[in-house]
């Protein structure tokens, strides 16, 4: 009995040393994947909490772990609102990653974990106020449709799709519905993921009517003029056909992952990759692309600081947009790929302006005809435009021509982000319609029934 009852006590302490080893072993050198389920969870938790003001625990819950990779499960935050940051971990301590809240930038991944430096990159600037009385879009006020078939589309649940969190539909200039999801309202600043992306080309359109960027430049970063990456212009970055080695998969710890949740220098990570298929032949979607015209157009600026006021001073401000918030990587690099929150009143704005052509209140802050480029279908592919924007809907992106089988104007172009964020924009119809939410791609939902729902509504 007592030689069991040591063989117990051996085994024991055996499963104690290996538990202890373990976790010696995830706080000194914690593995890849929680490094980032780490750094997505800060920094999800930092812009919610300092750009939209919502709950660190309803974030955490809600947005992180509940349609996110199971070990998001295990992830614990901790705010310091009187310092700006956010701290997440495995259990609270294993794999730490830090988010930190800027004045104007919203926030940033610090993956190195140099808080004051990330802090320096701010912008002081006193926020534009929106006219509460004068109807949209010069103001917030709506005068919305009485039209009963378009409030019962909009307030189908089947329509609108589980996770809905705004939903604003602009007909000929003017909100004629919107609805909101629980604890939200147009006041809220909805993340859009990779629709920041055709903001990015819209902000790279402002610099193209300035003279300062041209669609047609090359040799683009000094370390590509030594090789074949010297034969990528700005156009095939914008049309996403680079050629550049990226890997986009969110499942693991791929190029997209580890770019923005690893690296303290995005477009840097993103500029290193190597040429992996023929300049402007293969259609590639990447965000280090996106990212990495960042970079560029900020270089084409000139000026540091003018660089971070100038989505705001070229484009944000004189369309009204005055929720909206570009965040910066740790670096000060605009993360185009994916970082910009805005409330569904200034995505609608966003939206209306390329149905007019990128013209706002009479004054053209586009190039003549650049939104009709953004729109072509890209050289590398027939459901992509040349300007970061999709010519097809979600799921549809494999399917030229699927949106008009469909029974939806030809003329329909989508803004597209991750989780079920969409603009459609339909100018023959005169038509924005957004659609915000968190609504994970395995639900299978598509926005297509609600749209054409509300052209035949509108009609």
């Amino acid at each position: 009995m007592r030689i069991i009852v040591k063989i117990v006590k051996w085994l024991l302490g055996l499963v104690v040393l290996a538990v202890a080893a373990l976790f010696a072993w995830l706080y000194i050198a914690p593995p890849e994947l929680i490094r980032v389920g780490s750094g997505y969870s800060a920094k999800i938790v930092c812009s919610n909490v300092f750009i939209a003001g919502r709950d660190p625990n309803e974030v955490l819950a809600v947005d992180v772990q509940a349609p996110g990779h199971p070990l998001l499960r295990l992830m614990r935050v901790s705010v310091d609102k009187n310092r700006g940051t956010v701290s997440a971990g495995l259990l609270g301590f294993l794999g730490k990653s830090v988010a930190v809240s800027r004045d104007g930038l919203g926030c940033a991944s610090v993956p190195d974990g140099d808080v004051g430096k990330a802090r320096r990159t701010a912008l002081y600037a006193e926020p534009a106020a929106t006219s509460k009385d004068a109807l949209w879009p010069d103001g917030e006020r709506v005068d919305a449709s009485q039209n009963p078939e378009v409030a019962r589309i909009v307030a189908d649940h089947a329509m609108a799709g589980a996770g809905m969190r705004a939903i604003v539909v602009v007909k000929n200039g003017r909100i004629v519905a919107e609805r909101y999801g629980d604890g939200f309202s147009d006041k809220t600043p909805l993340l859009g993921w990779s629709m920041t992306k055709t903001v990015n080309a819209a902000i790279i359109g402002t610099l193209v009517k300035d003279g300062k960027m041209a669609v047609d430049n090359k040799g683009l970063f000094s370390p590509w003029k030594a090789d074949g990456r010297a034969a990528i212009s700005l156009a095939d970055m914008m049309a996403m056909s680079s050629g550049l080695e990226f890997n986009e998969d969110y499942g693991d710890v791929a190029d997209v992952t580890r770019m923005l949740y690893l690296e303290p220098d995005m477009a840097g990570f993103a500029e290193s990759k190597p040429l992996a298929a023929e300049v402007g032949k293969v259609f590639s979607y990447s965000s280090g692309t996106a990212v990495m015209l960042s970079r560029l157009w900020q270089d084409a600026v000139g000026d540091k600081a003018k660089a971070l006021t100038w989505p705001r001073n070229a484009l944000f401000q004189p369309l009204g947009m005055n929720s909206a918030v570009l965040e910066t990587d740790e670096q000060g690099t605009f993360v185009g790929s994916s970082y910009l929150y805005a409330t569904g009143h200034d995505w609608a704005r966003f939206g209306q302006f390329l149905l007019q052509g990128g013209v706002w209140n009479g004054n053209q802050i586009l190039p003549t005809g650049f939104v009709d480029w953004m729109r072509e279908p890209a050289p590398a592919s027939k459901v992509y435009g040349k300007g970061q924007l999709w010519i097809e809907a979600p799921g549809d992106e494999e399917k030229p021509g699927a949106g008009v089988a469909a029974g939806l104007p030809k003329d329909t172009y989508w803004m597209e982000g991750h989780d079920g964020q969409t603009v459609a924009i339909i100018p023959s119809e005169q038509l924005v319609i957004v659609r915000l939410g968190l609504t994970p791609a395995k639900l299978g939902y598509r926005p297509q029934a609600m749209v054409g729902a509300l052209i035949k509504a509108l009609h």
